[in-house]
């Protein structure tokens, strides 16, 4: 199989063109084995009512309904491969408008990627508490009177806390209950991502701890549901937030009418190279081999060494 490792604020994933294989899984946990850099596997197929198809397989195999740093990534493929500036996706749970944008800085291609649909129904994550039927802005209180909390998906399953600045220096209790909420725990029978924000001067600091990864650089709709998050509870106004994370920073577009919120997420689709992979069999594991390294790296990197500044205390 030929793969290209690719990023999106260093989200970083194998993508693979192809038909849909029932081995996704496995070849996901493999992957991860052979690099542990990566956070999952991105597969491209034909899609009977959109430009393409995209599916995303975690690292312990899971499928995630939807990666919005990962469609960047996907957008950009699709567009470079069908030559145009604009596309629609197919993902688990809706079609999703993608498109090129400006560069944000010399060499850092950058992607715009639709994330919908936005619910605020526990029902929808699932999030089962005391018989409600929505959790926003409001502590938790096994957790504690101090973090008020969201429940959203959009459309995965994401619980949202504002936290300060010592919360986001020492991760220990975000890692602690985000292992519990994605182990046997009476709440989230299917887990969920748990993301801590902090707000800053120029937007807010998102750390997230992703179902089936860990803690990540960046989870692409825990960006996007912090964002809108933050709009609601009057941390940012609504319109364009600047969301940093320890992987990079993006842009999130928060606009709301009648009660239903329009989210985009801009932020770089980073190519790294082209990999061959042949995977493990009974008697012998699996190999991974660079074929051709590319050269758009050192571009972002200039790009976060520019940004650093402004988060450099809650990394």
């Amino acid at each position: 199989m030929e793969l290209l490792k690719v990023h999106g604020s260093m989200n970083t994933f194998f993508l693979y063109e192809g038909s849909d294989r029932d081995d996704f899984p496995q070849l996901a946990k493999e992957l991860a084995l052979l690099d542990p850099s990566v956070d999952g596997l991105l597969t491209v197929s034909p899609s009977s009512r959109a430009d393409a198809k995209m599916r995303v397989f975690n690292t312990d195999g899971s499928e995630a309904s939807m990666c919005g740093n990962g469609l960047r990534c996907v957008a950009r493929y699709v567009c470079e491969r069908e030559g145009i500036e604009q596309a629609v996706i197919e993902t688990m749970k809706a079609d999703l408008a993608v498109q090129k944008e400006q560069e944000v800085d010399a060499g850092v291609n950058m992607y715009g990627v639709e994330i919908s649909p936005v619910s605020f129904q526990l029902a929808d994550l699932p999030m089962m508490f005391d018989q409600h039927t929505e959790w926003r802005q409001r502590a938790l209180p096994f957790v504690g009177a101090d973090i008020p909390f969201t429940a959203v998906a959009v459309p995965n399953p994401h619980l949202i806390g504002i936290v300060g600045k010592d919360l986001q220096q020492d991760p220990s209790h975000q890692e602690k209950w985000a292992a519990y909420f994605n182990g046997d725990n009476p709440y989230f029978p299917d887990g969920v991502n748990l993301s801590y924000v902090t707000p800053l001067k120029e937007g807010i600091f998102v750390r997230t701890y992703e179902r089936g990864v860990g803690f990540t650089d960046a989870c692409g709709t825990a960006m996007t549901a912090s964002a809108l998050v933050s709009c609601l509870a009057g941390l940012v106004p609504f319109g364009d937030v600047s969301v940093f994370n320890p992987g990079g920073m993006v842009n999130c577009s928060v606009k709301s009418a009648d009660g239903q919120y329009q989210l985009k997420l801009s932020g770089n689709a980073t190519y790294l190279g082209v990999y061959r992979f042949r995977a493990g069999t009974a008697s012998a594991g699996g190999e991974l081999e660079l074929m051709n390294q590319s050269d758009e790296q050192p571009a972002y990197e200039r790009f976060i060494e520019k940004i650093s500044g402004a988060t450099a205390e809650l990394r």
